[in-house]
């Protein structure tokens, strides 16, 4: 879902996106974008634990700091995914960003043992929404409207 939302984001002429897990970025790499678009699976009812760490490194250093830049999210989820949606919601109203999309769920409806452990296949239509949001966000800030 992020590499689709990624791709799409790259065709914008003007627009340098970096795509990283959150294991791998820092609150250096928020201070440097001009926008985000947060991607994660939602595990037990919320966001994945590294994308949970993600949020605890780089919640204050960036607090006060990126107000008004723009968002979107990706949920994969096994069930509904709107508890890990209220999550991030919660963190990006902290930071003061602006939502520039509706967090978009994509439910793998992954409800047994054997379900969840597999390799989830994203349905092409799912990864076209994410192509959308990710081409969205790119053309707002090439415009300039966020």
């Amino acid at each position: 879902m992020a590499r689709a939302a990624a791709a799409a984001a790259a065709d914008e002429t003007g627009v340098n996106v970096v795509l990283k897990r959150a294991v791998d970025a820092g609150p250096a790499d928020v201070l440097a974008a001009d926008g985000y678009l947060f991607a994660t699976p939602e595990n037990l009812a919320a966001i994945a634990g590294l994308m949970k760490d993600f949020f605890d490194r780089c919640y204050y250093p960036a607090l006060e700091r990126i107000e008004g830049r723009p968002y979107g999210l990706l949920v994969c989820a096994g069930s509904d995914g709107q508890n890990a949606v209220r999550q991030v919601e919660r963190i990006a109203t902290g930071w003061r960003l602006k939502e520039v999309a509706p967090a978009l769920i994509v439910c793998t409806h992954a409800q047994t043992p054997e379900r969840i452990l597999a390799t989830k296949v994203i349905a092409e239509d799912d990864l076209a929404r994410c192509r959308e949001i990710g081409a969205a966000l790119a053309a707002g800030l090439a415009l300039g409207v966020y």
